[in-house]
């Protein structure tokens, strides 16, 4: 059985499973946000009962991080919502953005987007808090009410997204009826040269495939290669296995995968056991694709689809408006210190927004240094204009104070996930997707260009 089948066959109680089957299997953990978070708990009350628990409270996780840090009065009120509902059930994996639980939550804008204003239990983004927070542990099943859950298949999980109706379910019964997806390998091989980064790998796969040639697949990540790329390389990669369609993206387990949970369940004193799965000799997959890290280049995926490849060095006619880095995707501290590389001691050329995935990302920038200065303080001394307040931001648009949201057409080169019209703000906007090093260098240059260009001097 490939890696999916493994863990989808454990959740299921049965010795094997095979593609297409439908199958009930065990959550482990269902984690929703504040855009998702309402709905999932009016489904699950409208079906259960207003009175109901849900079925397993320390298997419940709950991360506003979407449209937080806005003025508009609707989301707001969903972080409301949340706080309400962990109260009633009594859920202590809530990251709320107030420290107050009987508190209510209003953005304040004459505070300015920059300054922190968030108490001390929020924690970001969804998908990159759930590992930091000791949720994410191998050969586990994570149902997630956001597309990018998936992300947490580098830590050898099955993790995919599912829709509002779905999470209620499983909120109330802690099972969800599936069917197996198909595999897809993708054999990693070789290493990365300089400039060369993790989201330059899944742009290239995405790009041989279209954004649909995973449509309900697992994309399974392994061979040699996968050992010279760290965590946040593989977070990544499975990420955006949605924008290629796919069911799930996924890793094999290894000694960075157990160092990493290891550490951060210790930390967060989160449930520390689990059971890994390996890869089988004889898996039945649906096709097989080498990947020869060597050979990458910097690539970019133009508007309006992440499937749409071409190389950065042959985009230098392409001037730009704006550079964006954040998100699960690419707001990482590894992230920004790759794009920090880059930039040190010039200054950029566009408006360049910076928003960190999580708070401890926030802190990770300005304590570590380089030369006496933090990255912090190099990213602003280039021109970057950084917020503390760390989420989702203009990622997905937003209402329009969003910070770095294109209220007008723009064209905008950013590290984060999804490039369809109107995902970052204006519908008329371009989005071009990038490395955190390739829109460092284009930020520089005020147009697309490879980073390589910037390195090598």
């Amino acid at each position: 059985m490939t890696l999916t089948e493994k863990i989808l066959a454990r959740a299921s109680g049965k010795a094997r499973v095979s593609a297409g089957d439908n199958i009930w299997v065990n959550a482990d953990v269902l984690m929703t946000h504040d855009v998702c978070g309402p709905g999932t708990i009016g489904v699950f009350h409208r079906e259960f009962g207003r009175q109901a628990k849900v079925w397993d409270r320390e298997r419940v996780v709950i991360i506003p991080d979407h449209y937080i840090f806005t003025a508009d009065s609707k989301s707001n009120r969903n972080v409301d919502i949340l706080r309400e509902f962990v109260r009633e059930q009594q859920i202590p994996y809530f990251y709320d953005v107030i420290d107050d639980p009987n508190g209510s939550w209003k953005f304040d804008p004459t505070q300015g987007l920059l300054n922190r204003q968030y108490g001390s239990q929020y924690a970001g983004v969804c998908h990159t808090a759930l590992p930091q927070k000791g949720h994410t542990r191998p050969g586990e099943i994570l149902f997630g009410t956001d597309s990018h859950t998936c992300m947490a298949g580098a830590f050898n999980q099955f993790a995919t997204g599912i829709g509002n109706t779905d999470a209620g379910f499983v909120m109330g019964t802690g099972k969800l009826l599936i069917k197996v997806p198909e595999t897809m390998r993708f054999r990693l091989e070789g290493k990365l040269q300089p400039g060369v980064m993790a989201k330059d790998i899944i742009l290239h796969i995405i790009g041989e495939i279209g954004f649909d040639g995973a449509t309900y697949r697992a994309m399974q990540f392994d061979g040699s290669g996968v050992a010279s790329l760290s965590i946040d390389d593989r977070m990544t990669i499975a990420n955006m296995a949605i924008e290629a369609g796919g069911k799930n993206g996924i890793f094999p387990f290894d000694s960075r995968t157990a160092e990493y949970v290891e550490s951060r369940t210790r930390l967060n004193g989160t449930r520390s056991s689990y059971e890994p799965v390996e890869v089988d000799a004889d898996q039945t997959v649906i096709g097989e694709w080498v990947i020869d890290l060597d050979r990458l280049e910097p690539v970019v995926a133009c508007h309006p689809d992440p499937g749409n490849r071409k190389q950065a060095k042959e985009l230098g006619h392409v001037k730009l408006d704006r550079a964006y880095i954040g998100s699960c995707t690419g707001g990482k501290t590894s992230d920004f210190v790759e794009f920090a590389r880059v930039i040190r001691g010039k200054r950029v050329s566009i408006d360049t927004f910076g928003v960190p995935a999580t708070p401890e990302i926030v802190h990770d920038l300005r304590r570590t240094r380089w030369g006496g200065r933090t990255v912090w303080d190099i990213l602003l001394d280039a021109g970057v204009q950084m917020t503390e307040n760390a989420g989702c931001a203009a990622c997905l648009g937003g209402p329009v104070d969003t910070f770095g949201r294109m209220n007008t057409p723009l064209k905008c080169i950013s590290a984060t996930n999804r490039n369809f019209p109107g995902r970052m703000g204006h519908k008329e906007s371009q989005v071009f997707l990038a490395s955190p090093a390739t829109v460092a260098a284009s930020a520089l240059a005020g147009k697309i260009t490879d980073p390589r260009e910037y390195l090598s001097n």
